[in-house]
């Protein structure tokens, strides 16, 4: 019976409820007069119709009141308190209209009467239907009489049973102020849960206005990614704090409670829905294989050696040059893999001090301990910075690579997988120069030998990594603004770092000699609209001539030396597919060893002069489409200025 009642439409059971109460009205009179007249009272003549007619007066009452919009099973005490002045007001207007009708045999004192029975009657009748539905009589005290002022006012996305579940654990803590719900059931809106109105989506201009909404709480864990950034965009325009609560498989062991809800960032608004990965290319050159990282303490590197740790190698070598980064990647591993499985904890990690530029360390690393599987991400990658410092930059990032890649082949290392970078195609600075010469190197050496198996694969920024902007705002936010963004129409390719490094690992398993992968970035976000993002995601507004009174300024400081308006990740227009549709194979020219040999010759003695002008011309020869935007000289005499 109970499933029955449950599985009726809200229009049904609200019809059921308004019969039930007529009748109850009904019977309560008689009752009353019975109590008074000290017998069981019929009524006669013009006493009928006065009977009969009370639930006319009392039902659009009660309507009026809100006792039809609470569902039942999530009553609050805002609810009884409803059914108080509901029935009392009923009871006033029929004692009214019985005075100025002169209906016989209604003495005075049947009102008083009527009014305590048909309180108890209506009140208890809805706490034991409560008590059928939900198995017990708590009933949910509404804390609105503490100081709301210091509290957040929060809206709840989710009128399901994560948010009824919130609605419980939030009105038990003194978190929060909650104003209410919004669902995009049409059964439900319009109604009251624990004495919350649930709202229509298109209502949620007003409502954040009206009650001057500062957190939205997410309590959908069980929608599709893509329904989820559906419901995030909605909120992207307002100063909102956004949370949520994690999937559905992540609240199964237990009941939600406000520890479960995390704050959304910006990587929820720019995530896409994952494709499956091939787990026979993720382990194909890591499980029980010797693998290597360079650059193992960077951003990407770090987070490579992450999940190589969990494809099962035999052994997993960290090569870093900076002795802070390398300690803090070592730690992390360590702690990583203490509560898993004997045969995880049976992964041996070295950490090796060591730079790429020193040829013999890296053989005598490759050989000692016989690596099979090379991940190189070792690399100056700040664009200013390497524009500033070409000469090491050429150094690190050409001659370092070529260096692992020889001491590659000499040690005989099967596989050799080279991190890339979008700004190597048509670059407008140093940096992307320099990685695309050293993707020339690895084309070159796939073809000249069959020992260690080349491949390149290319992609664009990457949330969280060192030089993207989000780590940037974060701090500028914090400290108040303003937000610097070099210029109002800039572009930027955007992935996940966990996502971008799925998709190396697995495309360098798809390598047979020289291939150049890229990465299906998606969509280019303009950096403008990343910050305002950002500054919305901290409950905070923008500050500008429309609004002059928010929170935080955008200013723009113009392009840095070598930046450009936007990237490319290929550099002719024949690309194939893959088996991953997120990755993409380039045909590209390459130049042979012979031709390559003698210009990189010629770097190396520019670069031992500090010769930047010959340094940049052969840059240029070697990259034809290479456009720098500074002479080298020029920007080694001018700096870099700042205001103090």
């Amino acid at each position: 019976m109970n499933s029955s009642l449950q599985n009726l439409s809200r229009i049904n059971k609200q019809l059921i409820m308004v019969f039930i109460d007529s009748i109850l009205i009904i019977l309560i009179i008689l009752a009353s007069l019975s109590i008074r007249l000290d017998y069981w009272f019929f009524p006669v003549s013009n006493q009928i119709w006065a009977i009969f007619s009370t639930p006319f007066i009392a039902i659009p009452i009660f309507i009026k009141f809100g006792l039809y919009s609470s569902v039942i099973r999530y009553m609050s005490f805002k609810a009884l308190w409803d059914v108080l002045k509901a029935v009392t007001l009923y009871t006033l207007i029929l004692g009214l209209l019985l005075f100025m009708l002169s209906i016989q045999g209604f003495p005075r004192s049947v009102i008083l009467i009527n009014w305590m029975l048909t309180l108890l009657v209506i009140s208890g009748m809805r706490i034991i239907a409560r008590y059928l539905v939900r198995g017990n009589f708590q009933l949910k005290i509404n804390r609105d009489t503490a100081n709301l002022s210091n509290k957040p006012r929060a809206l709840i996305y989710g009128a399901g049973d994560a948010g009824i579940q919130l609605i419980s654990a939030l009105k038990h803590s003194a978190d929060y102020h909650l104003v209410g719900l919004i669902d995009d059931s049409k059964k439900l809106q319009g109604f009251q849960i624990n004495g919350l109105t649930v709202y229509c989506v298109d209502d949620i201009d007003e409502i954040i206005k009206k009650y001057k909404v500062n957190e939205v709480l997410i309590a959908i864990p069980s929608i599709p990614r893509n329904n989820q950034l559906a419901i995030i965009h909605k909120f992207e325009k307002y100063p909102v704090i956004v949370r949520m609560l994690p999937g559905i498989t992540e609240l199964a062991q237990g009941k939600v409670s406000i520890n479960d809800l995390r704050e959304v960032n910006i990587l929820d608004l720019l995530g896409r829905t994952k494709v499956a990965v091939n787990k026979d290319l993720l382990g194909k050159n890591i499980t029980n294989k010797i693998v290597m990282v360079t650059g193992a303490g960077g951003s990407i590197g770090s987070e490579l050696c992450q999940q190589i740790i969990l494809l099962k190698p035999k052994a997993l070598i960290l090569y870093e040059m900076n002795e802070l980064s390398l300690y803090k990647i070592d730690k992390e591993l360590s702690n990583s893999i203490v509560p898993r499985s004997n045969s995880i904890n049976m992964i041996n990690i070295y950490p090796i001090l060591g730079s790429v530029n020193n040829k013999n360390r890296l053989s005598e690393v490759f050989n000692q301990f016989d690596v099979d599987t090379i991940y190189h991400t070792a690399a100056y990658k700040h664009v200013p910075l390497v524009e500033f410092n070409s000469s090491e930059g050429v150094t690190n990032n050409i001659f370092g690579t070529l260096n692992c890649a020889q001491a590659s082949i000499d040690a005989g290392v099967g596989t050799f997988v080279l991190i890339s970078t979008d700004k190597a195609v048509r670059p407008t600075n140093i940096m992307g120069a320099t990685k695309r010469v050293s993707e020339l190197v690895l084309q070159a050496l796939s073809t000249s030998q069959t020992r260690t198996m080349f491949s390149i694969v290319r992609f664009g920024n990457v949330l969280g990594s060192s030089g993207s902007v989000i780590p940037l705002f974060k701090k500028q936010i914090k400290a108040g603004g303003p937000v610097t963004v070099t210029d109002i129409n800039i572009v930027r390719y955007f992935m996940t770092i966990s996502e971008a490094i799925e998709l190396v690992i697995q495309a360098g398993s798809m390598g047979k000699g020289g291939e150049v992968f890229l990465l299906d970035m998606g969509k280019q976000v303009k950096i403008r609209d990343l910050a305002l993002k950002m500054i919305h995601l901290s409950g905070l507004e923008l500050k500008d001539e429309s609004h002059p009174n928010g929170d935080i300024e955008i200013i723009y400081t113009g392009l840095r030396p070598g930046e450009k308006l936007y990237e490319e990740l290929l550099i002719g227009g024949d690309v194939l597919e893959t088996s991953n549709p997120l990755i993409m194979r380039a045909l590209e020219e390459k130049l042979s060893w012979n031709e390559l040999t003698p210009l990189l010759d010629q770097l190396r003695v520019a670069v031992d002069s500090n010769d930047q002008d010959r340094l940049r011309r052969l840059l240029n020869q070697l990259v034809p489409d290479f456009k720098p935007q500074h002479e080298g000289s020029d920007i080694l005499r001018k700096g870099k200025r700042i205001k103090i």
